[in-house]
């Protein structure tokens, strides 16, 4: 069986990716099970094996720390390919969360090691390229989703962008279910949507974003990015889970050339990151988002209607953002110097009442995204888009949402409707 994967005195070089671990043995002991998980995700097997050398023996993941249910693993560089997401995947989130020796199994955190680091391209654009694009110096950009999600056609759902556009809102997406369907193509949505931006940009003086969602099988993916340049798009949107690693490394090369602000969401991550016990952690996701090159990630929100713990999505907006994680308690440092930051994206029943509280916990280095908050205002869409503008101008001056209200009836109207949180 799985043995000789645990040594813990050894010390993790800068050379090693890291692995936490959240461990629930299957009726064995916890070294037993750190030995398999350590074996299975490097260079070991079930039985004993002719093959095995001293020299694959020592690229063996070591098992370096074991704090409860808690274990740390180190994995020499020489197992990964660098710049190949899908098979560093395969390796330390593959085989391990089928072996029966354990119950549950979850990747919690991973150290990226600088060599690993520097083979991916990371973000074109980030934080500071979006804000050049977008002419928005310091504070929190406000967003929005089509509604409904679906149903719209090509001309409704424009015209739907217009409102908000003219309400004061920087960004219009589509939502992550939206595509090509009947009863709205994607070539005729984004010729009628990118119209309304040029004419909401003429009558408003300020610039406006369209965000087309591109998801779709691979080659077809690419065939509607090449269509957004040619109609000059600023933005694409992609269901990164949904469409794979493999198809968003494709796709972030191919942006050498294309150039759009590559904005992710994170559809179908509860599957693999809801349960604490087993899967893989939002966090986790996060980084390899970054890496690969995303300009903008969904992360939650705090408050909203979504999963996701405070302290958590806090976080995750911290690392994303940030150029080195420095040592905090057990985790090691890493070095994303050659990164650039990604902008966070709070989406998710949101509305003009929660502002404060997302840049309090958040920062100003987000979008804020609200879509039943902004249409389902009493007054419209136009009157929704103004009163999250209003929220956010407010938040900006220091002013208590419920003064600013009193002279901003858009603002008034949606506290009325929502509360303030």
């Amino acid at each position: 069986m799985y043995k000789g994967f645990i040594n813990l005195n050894y010390k993790p070089s800068a050379n090693d990716l890291v692995c936490s671990f959240i461990i629930e043995p299957n009726n064995i002991s916890m070294e037993e099970a750190a030995n398999a998980v350590a074996g299975e995700s490097s260079v070991g097997t079930w039985t004993n094996v002719v093959t095995m050398s001293d020299r694959i023996k020592k690229m063996g993941a070591v098992v370096f720390s074991i704090e409860g249910n808690n274990v740390k693993i180190a994995y020499p560089h020489e197992l990964f390919e660098p710049g190949n997401m899908p098979q560093i995947l395969s390796s330390i989130a593959g085989n391990i969360f089928g072996m029966k020796i354990v119950k549950s199994l979850r990747l919690e955190d991973v150290r990226w090691s600088s060599s690993l680091i520097k083979s991916f391209r990371g973000p074109m654009f980030g934080i500071k390229g979006i804000r050049e694009v977008t002419k928005v110096e310091k504070r929190p950009l406000c967003g929005t989703i089509v509604k409904p999600k679906l149903g719209l056609s090509d001309k409704d759902h424009a015209k739907v962008a217009y409102q908000a556009w003219v309400g004061d809102i920087d960004i219009v997406k589509d939502d992550e279910n939206l595509s090509s369907q009947s009863f709205n193509k994607f070539e005729k949505r984004i010729v009628e949507t990118l119209k309304m931006r040029n004419k909401a940009e003429r009558e408003e003086g300020e610039r406006k974003m369209y965000m087309p969602n591109i998801t779709a099988p691979f080659n077809e993916m690419m065939r509607r990015a090449e269509f957004l340049v040619e109609n000059n798009a600023d933005y694409a949107m992609v269901d990164i889970l949904t469409v794979g690693w493999s198809a968003l490394q494709e796709l972030r090369e191919a942006n050498e050339d294309l150039k759009l602000i590559l904005h992710a969401h994170r559809a179908g991550h509860a599957a693999l990151t809801r349960n604490p016990k087993h899967g893989i952690s939002m966090l986790v996701l996060a980084d390899i988002a970054r890496l690969i090159g995303v300009d903008q990630l969904h992360i939650g929100t705090v408050v909203g209607k979504m999963e996701g713990g405070k302290e958590e999505v806090i976080r995750i907006g911290e690392e994303i953002e940030s150029k080195i994680v420095e040592q905090k308690g057990n985790k090691l440092s890493e070095n994303w110097k050659s990164i650039k930051p990604v902008m966070a994206v709070c989406s998710g029943g949101l509305h003009p009442g929660m502002v404060p509280s997302l840049v309090k916990n958040l920062g100003n280095d987000i979008v804020i995204q609200a879509g039943g908050g902004i249409h389902g205002h009493r007054n419209g869409t136009t009157a929704g888009a103004k009163a999250l503008r209003q929220a956010v101008e407010a938040t900006m001056q220091g002013v208590d949402l419920r003064e600013f209200a009193e002279k901003h009836k858009e603002l008034k109207t949606a506290l009325d409707q929502w509360g303030y949180i």
